[in-house]
């Protein structure tokens, strides 16, 4: 898939592009505008559409490897680090191979500026024959900012699930972070970013589970950090995490990735586990 633009000018499209189309006054559309023009050009877009390349087997020399697999948008890409083993794929390798004692080979399908409906291009890009045994999707923001209705995302999240199940792979889900922590986009846009991505995220964590996946809600279990210390917990666009942010944001998601293994059998807070029936991974029971 081509990146039509990046996850960070996506976000400053939040009113343009979205919100500011659904204002029922004229008053709250001039409104609105004005605050998207001030988004842009408080966030710019300073990072560029690559991330660090962090593919590569993490910790070899602890031998037999684990295929660990990122999907989804800049986050899931790592936008934002400055170096490999800050990427969220990075950081989620290297604390696997500790917990595990095995090394982890990543590979990372996510593109900046992907919305839900490029995931199963994403999978269906990876080499003939590739069977992660672990799956790691984080997605939605980008649906957020351009007005995608929650059940088309769902409905494609679903479809990603499913592929990759059917390749044998547990699936671990990040629902949509909480855009109400983007401070460079003034209120009320924020404010209606923030519910926007808080429904969708409840949407991504139902049929996740639903359909046989682990969800970790990133909004609870992370987002408090961002909201409460955004000068260490974003990168220099204030958008995307920092180091220091992917470093939390793996480690909330970890919990999942080693349940999803078997190596767990409680998860804590904000953590949900596959619906009754439906198998914590691999090909659908």
């Amino acid at each position: 898939m081509v990146p039509r633009r990046t996850a960070v000018m996506a976000g400053t499209a939040l009113a343009g592009a979205g919100f500011v189309a659904g204002a029922a006054a004229g008053g709250a559309r001039v409104l609105l505008t004005r605050q998207a023009s001030i988004a842009r050009r408080a966030i710019g877009k300073p990072l560029g559409e690559r991330a660090p390349d962090a593919d590569r087997v993490w910790k070899g020399s602890y031998g037999d490897p684990l295929d660990l697999l990122l999907l989804g948008d800049s986050i899931a890409a790592g936008l934002g680090a400055e170096r490999p083993k800050d990427t969220l794929g990075g950081r989620l390798a290297r604390g696997l191979a500790k917990e595990l004692g095995r090394a982890v080979r990543l590979r990372t399908a996510a593109v900046v500026g992907a919305e839900s409906s490029a995931l199963a291009g994403q999978i269906d890009g990876l080499p003939h024959g590739y069977a992660p045994e672990l799956a790691v999707i984080v997605v939605g923001g980008n649906d957020v900012t351009h007005r995608v209705p929650v059940p088309t995302s769902v409905r494609h999240l679903e479809e990603a699930i499913g592929l990759l199940r059917e390749r044998g792979a547990h699936v671990v889900v990040g629902t949509c972070p909480d855009l109400g922590a983007l401070r460079p986009v003034p209120q009320p846009l924020r404010t209606l970013g923030s519910r926007a991505s808080r429904q969708l995220a409840a949407a991504q964590a139902a049929t996740s589970v639903r359909s046989g996946a682990h969800a970790i809600s990133l909004a609870h279990v992370v987002g408090p950090f961002f909201i409460s210390n955004p000068e260490e917990m974003f990168s220099t666009d204030r958008f995307h995490p920092s180091a220091t942010g992917y470093k939390r944001t793996a480690k909330a998601l970890l919990p999942s990735l080693l349940t999803a293994l078997g190596e767990n059998d409680a998860v804590p807070f904000g953590h949900h586990p596959p619906a009754p029936g439906e198998g914590s991974a691999g090909a659908p029971s």
